[in-house]
């Protein structure tokens, strides 16, 4: 079975999507990610591209490939500047919402590749998004 069943097929992956950004949108550790959205094509496109393309990600319907013609993650964020702030933004978001929509084990399986992704897309060096951090070490 894949993780896509498992949270319940396309109402599950929309509940979690969902509560992902309700998340995002209400609490501090979501800052971040609105800032960087609302430069961007903003959460409501955030919304519905992160639901298609967990979708396929998960083993369900290869929704984002269908209408995007691929699904490569790190060329959807190429444009932006993904430093640690925001990966761990995303993940700690991200760690809520699976925590309201999943059992521990899927929580716990996801969060791992999750935070493999998240590393993937820092554009950002750590150094050039914190330059005072650089300079004391």
């Amino acid at each position: 079975m894949s993780i896509y069943e498992q949270m319940g097929g396309e109402t599950g992956v929309r509940r979690l999507v969902e509560t992902f950004y309700d998340i995002v949108e209400s609490e501090p550790e979501g800052e971040p990610l609105r800032v960087m959205h609302n430069e961007g094509n903003g959460l409501r496109h955030a919304r519905e591209a992160q639901f298609l393309f967990l979708s396929g990600f998960l083993g369900g319907p290869q929704l984002y490939v269908e209408q995007f013609h691929h699904s490569n993650v790190k060329q959807v964020h190429a444009h932006l500047k993904i430093g640690a702030v925001e990966a761990q933004s995303w993940l700690s978001c991200m760690d809520k919402a699976l925590t309201q929509t999943a059992d521990e084990e899927t929580r716990r399986r996801l969060m791992q590749n999750f935070t493999r992704v998240a590393e993937a897309l820092r554009t950002t060096p750590a150094s050039v998004q914190n330059p005072l951090k650089a300079i004391s070490t």
